[in-house]
C-alpha cells in the first residue's frame, strides 16, 4: 500500500487513468440507450433484443464483478485491471463490427468479462494508492468524473449515432483503451491483499451467481410469452441464487463472496440502498432515452444533449459532495439524494409528445441531476469506509456488483410490469403510457431507498472496539479524518 499524494503529478496520473477506465464501462452502460431505436431499425430487432443488447452485458458484469475484485486482491489490482482494459476494447471491436443482434449480444456478454475485471479494480487503486488525508477527495473526484462519463455518454451517443453510426458508439472505447494503459503501467502501483495469495478460486459459485442472473433475467425479459419455460426459469434462477449462498456460506476461506463482510452493519446498509438507488437509474437511463427519441421527436443526438445538465451538475459539485460526506456523514446525503432523484422521475411525467424542453424536460434532469451529485460519492465512499482497506477491491466488487444486478432486473422486469410490448418502441402513444406507469415505479423505489438510508446508514466507525471485527472486516484502516466510533454499528 501506497502513500501517494492527491496533489503530486503521480497522484493526478493515479486519478486519471482509473477515471479513464473506469468512465469505459460507465460510459457504455448508458452511451448504448440512445443508440437502440437505431439499433433496432439497422438489425431489425424487436423490444427483447434491445433489452438483451442492455443486459448481456450487465449480465456479465454483475454475475462476474466479485471474481474480478478477489483476481485484483490475489495477483495484483494493476495487473488485473489493465487485462480487464484490453479485454473490453477488443470486445467493443467486436460490438463494432456486429452483422446481427446475435453477434451484437454475445459481444456485449463479453465486453461485461473485461468490464469485471476492471471497474472493482479502479477504485481498489484509488483506495490503496491515495494518502488517507486525500482519499475522501480522491473517491469523490473519481465519482464525479466517473459520474460524468455515464452521464456524457447519452450526448456523446447521440453525436456518433447521428454522425458517423452507431458502431462507432463502441469503437470510440479503443483509443481510450490505448491511453489508459500504458498511463497505468507506468504510473500506477501495483497492490493487492496479502492474505488472497492462497487458496482456490470459487469458480462453482461464480458460475451459480452467473446462471442465477442470467436464469431471472431470461425469465423476466420473456415473461410475455407465459410459457412453461420462463416458468422454470424463474424457478431454477431462485434456485441458483439460493445455492450460490449456501456454496459460498461453506466455502468461507475461498468464497468468491465471503459473507462476512456483511457482518459490518454500515456496508450491509449501503448496499441495500444501492440495490434501490441503481435499480430506478437503470430503468430510467434504459427508458427516458427512449422515450425522447419515440414520443417527444428528438433525434439521437437531441435525446443525448437533453441530459447534458446533469453532466454539468455533477462536474462541478461531486467532489464536494465527497468532502461533505466525510464531514456530516453519509446518513443525510444518502437520505436527501435519492428523494430528489425520485422527484426528478415525477416530473419526467411532464415529457409526452409537444413537450417543452425548458418547461418540461430541464427541471426533471436538473433535479435528477441534484440527486446525483447529493448521493454517487457518499455511497462509494461510505462502502470503501465501512470495511478494512485489504479488503477493498472486494467491497467494491460486492457493491458494483449490487448496482449492475438492480440496473440488470429493472431493465429486464420494467417493460412487463408496465405492459409495454414487444413492439411498442415502434408505437409513440404505446410507449408514452408505458414510460409514464414506469417513472412511477422508479420513483417509489427511490423513496424506499431513502428510507433505508434514514433508518439504517450511520456515519462510519474509525475502529470498532469488537474483538473479532478486524477478521470480520468492520474497520476502515486508517479511519476517515474526525469520524469516530458508533456505537451501533457494531456486529
Amino acid at each position: 500500500m501506497s502513500d501517494v499524494r492527491l496533489a503530486s503529478p503521480q497522484g493526478r496520473w493515479i486519478l486519471l487513468t482509473t477515471i479513464l477506465g473506469s468512465s469505459m464501462a460507465l460510459l457504455d452502460s448508458t452511451v448504448v440507450n440512445v443508440a437502440l431505436p437505431r439499433i433496432g431499425r439497422d438489425l431489425d430487432a424487436d423490444l427483447a433484443a434491445l433489452q438483451w443488447t442492455v443486459n448481456a452485458y450487465m449480465l456479465t458484469l454483475a454475475g462476474l464483478i466479485l471474481l474480478g475484485g478477489s483476481l485484483g486482491d490475489r495477483f495484483g489490482r494493476r495487473k488485473v485491471f489493465v487485462v480487464g482494459v484490453v479485454w473490453f476494447a477488443i470486445a467493443s471491436l467486436l460490438c463494432g463490427l456486429a452483422p446481427n443482434t446475435g453477434v451484437l449480444v454475445a459481444a456485449r456478454a463479453l465486453q461485461g468479462v473485461g468490464g469485471a475485471l476492471l471497474t472493482p479494480g479502479s477504485l481498489a487503486l484509488i483506495q490503496a494508492s491515495f494518502h488517507p488525508d486525500d482519499r475522501g477527495r480522491a473517491v469523490g473526484l473519481w465519482s464525479g468524473f466517473g459520474g460524468i462519463g455515464a452521464a456524457v455518454g447519452p450526448f456523446l451517443g447521440g453525436w456518433l449515432v447521428d454522425g458517423p453510426g452507431w458502431r462507432w458508439v463502441f469503437l470510440l472505447n479503443v483509443p481510450l483503451a490505448l491511453l489508459c494503459v500504458p498511463v497505468a503501467l507506468r504510473h500506477v502501483p501495483e497492490s493487492g491483499d496479502g492474505r488472497a495469495t492462497h487458496g482456490r478460486f470459487d469458480v462453482l459459485g461464480a458460475a451459480l451467481g452467473a446462471l442465477s442472473l442470467a436464469l431471472v433475467t431470461y425469465a423476466l425479459i420473456e415473461a410475455r410469452s407465459g410459457s412453461v419455460v420462463v416458468v422454470v426459469s424463474a424457478v431454477a434462477g431462485v434456485a441458483a441464487g439460493v445455492a450460490f449462498v449456501y456454496v459460498e456460506q461453506r466455502r468461507a476461506d475461498d468464497a468468491m463472496m465471503p459473507l462476512d463482510i456483511f457482518a459490518s452493519r454500515q456496508f450491509t446498509a449501503v448496499n441495500l440502498v444501492t440495490l434501490c438507488v441503481y435499480a430506478a437509474l437503470g430503468g430510467f437511463f434504459f427508458l427516458s432515452a427512449l422515450q425522447l427519441q419515440v414520443v417527444v421527436g428528438y433525434s439521437a443526438l437531441g435525446a443525448g444533449t437533453a441530459l447534458l445538465p446533469t453532466t454539468a451538475l455533477m462536474l462541478l459539485l461531486s467532489a464536494r459532495s465527497g468532502e461533505l460526506a466525510v464531514r456530516i456523514g453519509p446518513r443525510v446525503p444518502l437520505t436527501v439524494g435519492p428523494l430528489l432523484c425520485a422527484a426528478g422521475m415525477l416530473l419526467m411525467l411532464r415529457v409526452g409528445a409537444g413537450a417543452s424542453y425548458v418547461g418540461d424536460v430541464l427541471p426533471a434532469v436538473l433535479v435528477l441531476g441534484l440527486g446525483l451529485v447529493a448521493l454517487v460519492a457518499p455511497l462509494t465512499a461510505s462502502v470503501l469506509a465501512s470495511v478494512n482497506v485489504e479488503r477493498a477491491g472486494l467491497a467494491s466488487g460486492v457493491n458494483n456488483a449490487a448496482a449492475r444486478a438492480a440496473g440488470l432486473v429493472a431493465v429486464a422486469a420494467l417493460p412487463v410490469l408496465t405492459g409495454m410490448g414487444a413492439e411498442a418502441y415502434r408505437s409513440g402513444a404505446a410507449f408514452d403510457d408505458a414510460f409514464r406507469r414506469a417513472m412511477v415505479v422508479c420513483a417509489v423505489i427511490l423513496v424506499v431507498g431513502s428510507v433505508l438510508a434514514f433508518l439504517t446508514v450511520r456515519r462510519p466507525g474509525a475502529e470498532c472496539l469488537h474483538p473479532e471485527c478486524r477478521t470480520h472486516g468492520c474497520v476502515t484502516a486508517p479511519p476517515l479524518e474526525g469520524v469516530g466510533t458508533v456505537e451501533g454499528d457494531r456486529p
